[in-house]
């Protein structure tokens, strides 16, 4: 054996011992990870081919490819996702915008402004515009002292409460990716657009509204996927109205006490999500979306 081959055994060698130490630094993270995510959702995909008889069996799933009512759930869970991701886009885009353009200073202050409702309990708000919005809330008396209608409008146990309450907590998660994507845009890229003759406007729409896309892809991205799942905001402003999934899962398992009812539509909304996630990572790189490769 030549020294050659010597030398490329012991590299080979020293490469196995190394990838057997990180394994052993990182195998508490997988233990967690296992506990808390691989065997619970295993334990959902196996529940959900339990029958009513305790028997293998497809009847949860057929349930809900016979019964249109399944289809009208899963379809306003995604309108209504959809709907508040664009709206918090609508909202949160030009307001990181802002918040870029400030100093570091006053950014940090409108920041801090923006994270505010992090520190209060999400049931606290919920109800908190639950009060806002009722018929005798301040919103209708407001409006009905300044004349701008005459009698109150019903704003909660419907679609239009369920959507303000839900854009409310979803902002923030829209504005934090958007604006660190913008903070992170080199401003002489915006200088150089000028001096070659391009307005403001054209430059905004050539030069940073695509350097800021990455961020608003993720931000809008993660507001989506976390509105397909909510239940608190929809059940308490949507006054059992309007049906998400995450409430039909709750109704199948207190009401009906059917944990593979349940099980099933957790499936299908699990999968729904990752094929979310698939199309997402076929338009905009994962490392583009959480700020790598920038």
């Amino acid at each position: 054996m030549t020294v050659t081959d010597l030398n490329a055994s012991g590299l080979r060698r020293d490469d196995r011992i190394e990838r057997w130490r990180l394994f052993g630094l990182a195998s508490p993270a997988l233990l967690i990870v296992l506990v808390i995510l691989v065997i619970p959702v295993g334990w959902l995909f196996y529940v959900s081919f339990i029958g009513a008889d305790g028997t293998f069996s497809l009847e949860n799933y057929e349930r809900m490819i016979k019964r249109r009512s399944y289809a009208r759930i899963f379809q306003t869970t995604f309108e209504v996702s959809l709907i508040t991701t664009g709206l918090c886009i609508l909202i949160g885009y030009p307001l990181a915008y802002f918040m870029s353009q400030l100093p570091l200073k006053w950014a940090n202050l409108c920041l801090i402004t923006v994270l505010l409702p992090f520190w209060t309990s999400l049931l606290v708000r919920t109800y908190a515009w639950l009060v806002l919005l009722q018929r005798q809330g301040l919103v209708n008396d407001w409006g009905i002292s300044l004349g701008l209608w005459e009698e109150p409008i019903k704003m909660v146990h419907n679609l239009t409460g369920t959507l303000i309450g839900m854009v409310h907590i979803m902002l923030p998660f829209l504005i934090l990716p958007v604006y660190g994507a913008m903070r992170a845009i080199d401003r002489d890229y915006m200088k150089a657009a000028s001096n070659l003759g391009a307005s403001p406007a054209r430059a905004f729409w050539t030069v940073f509204f695509p350097l800021s896309t990455p961020g608003l892809f993720a931000g809008a991205l993660m507001v989506f996927i976390l509105c397909l799942g909510f239940f608190v905001t929809p059940a308490v402003l949507g006054g059992g109205k309007v049906i998400l999934v995450s409430m039909q899962i709750v109704s199948n398992i207190e009401l009906f006490v059917n944990w593979g009812a349940a099980s099933a539509l957790g499936v299908v909304l699990l999968m729904l999500t990752v094929g979310a996630l698939w199309i997402a990572s076929r338009f905009v790189r994962l490392e583009q979306m959480t700020g790598g490769g920038h």
